[in-house]
């Protein structure tokens, strides 16, 4: 056993824990993960003891109320896991309401991690970032330099000072977010200097390779990077070099994110369907993969963390979400899934039914969620926020236009979000608030709330998207 899958090993704190039940696609979990989530999202035991509601969830807020007040639990207040108990049932599903409408596809978005900004990148070389607490006005107007073909991804550091873009080139820039500069035009009124992660000598007419995803770290010191020429990148801002390249995978990398705050492991996805897993205190004369995570039958769109150094989840072209313990990742890291027998592409042609419920013999992943379609697009999928939901939720944008929310312990589908017309690729829950944004195609930001009636803001028709 190598030294790096030991160490990892090391960290499970219990044996015997698996998958039992999948029926569907919708898996029934008994896993260390769902006692996590539970513990996460449920109310202080003894609450729900002196507060039983029959013995089924979710115990009355009136009461929960009724019981912080007469500090039936001793402490005065609600525990966390009593505010997620409460916030997780209010699922941002009303509205939506349109945030901005853009003449061209969003293709990506994200909150920032106190959730005062929103940063939206569009195909047309156009970045924006809104002031959420300022009514989402927009703080800073970013046109790109050098794109090809669209923004592929945007990070934004974890002190909101830096944004970093790419595109489908080699060069990954970066922009200053606290410039105080509302318009920002590539090397015309600000600068967006760029990180090289090819030799210095690149030329922009002639790209080896494009990088379509980038994620700053939690100290906001390193930068990772996932590229068309199947590998991971790892660049040194304070040193304004790359510190780490690896052949990682035999196609492109799609997904790239490091695993935990520690920075020492990182996650990432590949078209030649294997997410793998880096640890950088283990790299030797050889960069070799810790393990690889084995299970989809067609490429990974995206990873996300759960953010423990353990679980992640990957959306698949193979029309699935997985859930993967890292503590389960196959050895075998020079594994080679058998070329598909049948002729598709998913940039245009349905997914052939014959396969959609085929399972791969060599499955390593803990649950599989299914209903949402990944197709035409790198669709992206997350964790809900632990603040407000105990990450008790996994949410994905879908190719038929919508939003879906899965539960990560039953797998069922909890909720579909629909109002756009073009293929969602991203969407992002607020970090604390229950509020969701979904960018599509259609070039529309809708945002979509628990507003605590049943009336919705959706407009009686839908904007023209060149409106």
């Amino acid at each position: 056993m190598s030294r790096s899958r030991r160490f990892l090993n090391e960290r499970a704190r219990g044996d015997g824990m698996k998958l039992i039940d999948e029926r569907g696609g919708t898996s029934v979990l008994d896993h260390e993960i769902s006692q996590l989530t539970k513990i996460r999202s449920n109310p202080h035991e003894r609450m729900r003891h002196l507060l039983p509601g029959k013995g089924k969830e979710p115990v009355s807020s009136v009461k929960m109320l009724a019981a912080r007040e007469g500090n039936y639990t001793g402490r005065g207040r609600f525990s966390s896991s009593d505010c997620c108990h409460l916030l997780s049932r209010y699922l941002p599903t009303n509205g939506p309401s349109v945030v901005d409408q853009m003449r061209s596809c969003t293709y990506v978005s994200q909150f920032s991690t106190d959730g005062s900004l929103f940063v939206a990148g569009f195909q047309e070389s156009h970045i924006r970032i809104y002031n959420v607490d300022q009514g989402w006005k927009i703080q800073k107007d970013i046109r790109a330099k050098s794109l090809r073909w669209t923004i592929t991804d945007t990070s934004l550091s974890p002190d909101q000072r830096f944004l970093v873009y790419s595109s489908i080139s080699p060069i990954v820039h970066i922009v200053d977010v606290g410039s105080g500069m509302k318009q920002s035009v590539a090397n015309v009124t600000e600068i967006h200097e760029g990180l090289e992660f090819s030799s210095p000598t690149y030329d922009y007419d002639n790209y080896t390779f494009g990088i379509f995803s980038v994620k700053f770290s939690t100290d906001g010191r390193e930068l990772v990077a996932g590229s068309s020429d199947s590998s991971i990148y790892v660049y040194d801002l304070e040193a304004k070099r790359l510190s780490l390249q690896i052949p990682a995978h035999t196609s492109d990398v799609n997904a790239v994110c490091f695993a935990d705050e520690t920075g020492h492991l990182i996650y990432s996805g590949s078209d030649d369907s294997l997410c793998k897993v880096w640890d950088r205190r283990c790299f030797g004369t050889r960069e070799q993969a810790a393990g690889v995570l084995i299970g989809h039958l067609e490429g990974i769109t995206y990873v996300d963390t759960r953010g423990d150094g353990r679980y992640l989840i990957s959306n698949g072209k193979d029309q699935a979400i997985k859930l993967w313990d890292i503590r389960k990742m196959s050895s075998n890291i020079n594994y080679s899934p058998r070329p598909r027998s049948y002729d598709w592409d998913y940039r245009w042609m349905d997914y052939p039914e014959h396969v959609r419920n085929k399972r791969n013999p060599h499955d390593l992943s803990l649950a599989t969620y299914k209903g949402h379609s990944v197709l035409r697009t790198l669709i992206r999928c997350y964790f809900s926020p632990a603040h407000s939901t105990g990450q008790k939720f996994i949410y994905t944008g879908s190719s038929d236009s919508s939003v879906y929310i899965y539960d990560v312990v039953s797998g069922a589908q909890v909720a579909k979000l629909d109002y756009h017309q073009e293929p969602v690729r991203d969407c992002n829950w607020h970090p604390y608030y229950p509020t969701l944004v979904s960018s599509g195609w259609d070039g529309i930001i809708a945002k979509w709330e628990f507003s605590g009636t049943d009336t919705s803001p959706l407009p009686k028709k839908l904007p023209s998207r060149r409106s």
